[in-house]
């Protein structure tokens, strides 16, 4: 009788700790999917988005005036990317931009080098420069992680173009019970939000250029069916398993009696 329920002890233990490679593995299939050009969407701008925005031209002083004058008089050639966001344009509701000279231009939904064009033509068909140079980069783009990861929380990144998988890398990954065959991608655009399921256990979604993550964007990772079913104790914790084992203990100790 008591190896029978030590026996019946380990096997609790045993299979309450057991994951399936099923629900851990990413992209198990893989090899299903050869190598494919990869199309990506453009980030389109929207408001509150804040750009900066640098104007020049064959002679630098005649591009002056069409550059932001910071208040802060930083000179510095690197500045700090919360320096960089004050001197920034900032989109407003309408998403509309004021800039030096040329006054009012409408930017929401217009991709960076769509507007990078339109203000180079602007600038050169206007007579105001000759052969003008314009870089437009977008300061504070950021995703927000939450739930099974190791380090939720919301991650600044200056790339056009970023995807899952190393929105995912930010938070340190997802923890053991994180479920991999659904994470939720919630996004906002033209005021429509869309909630997206993405399966990390298959490969088949990466060639879709919407899942290229974008600014604003939240993650979302929901505990796996083993997280919710232990109700709150973790198996993983030292005193969880003393606690487990002094039951079983205590069974084998009455059944002696």
């Amino acid at each position: 009788m008591n190896k029978s329920i030590i026996t019946l002890g380990f096997l609790f233990l045993l299979i309450t700790s057991c994951v399936s490679k099923k629900d851990i593995l990413y992209f198990q299939d893989s090899n299903q999917f050869p190598s494919v050009n990869i199309t990506q969407l453009e980030t389109k701008i929207q408001p509150n988005d804040i750009l900066s925005i640098s104007v020049s031209s064959l002679i630098p002083e005649s591009a002056v005036p069409y550059n932001y004058q910071s208040p802060l008089g930083a000179s510095s050639s690197v500045m700090n990317i919360e320096v960089m966001k004050l001197q920034g344009y900032l989109v407003n509701p309408k998403g509309d931009i004021e800039m030096p000279v040329l006054g009012t231009i409408a930017v929401k939904n217009k991709t960076i080098l769509q507007l990078t064009d339109e203000l180079k033509q602007i600038l050169e068909q206007g007579g105001h420069l000759v052969k003008p140079s314009v870089n437009i980069r977008i300061l504070n783009s950021k995703v927000t992680i939450l739930g099974e990861v190791n380090a939720p929380g919301t991650y600044p990144f200056s790339e056009q173009y970023i995807s899952l998988p190393q929105a995912l890398g930010f938070a340190g990954d997802l923890t053991m019970n994180g479920k991999r065959n659904d994470i939720l991608l919630i996004r906002e655009a033209d005021g429509v939000r869309t909630i997206t399921h993405v399966d990390l256990t298959t490969a088949n979604w990466m060639n879709d250029p919407k899942f290229s993550i974008k600014q604003n964007d939240v993650i979302i990772v929901n505990p796996n069916s083993k997280k919710i079913q232990s109700g709150g104790y973790n198996l993983s914790d030292l005193s969880t398993i003393l606690g487990i084992t002094s039951l079983i203990v205590s069974f084998i100790i009455l059944f002696k009696k």
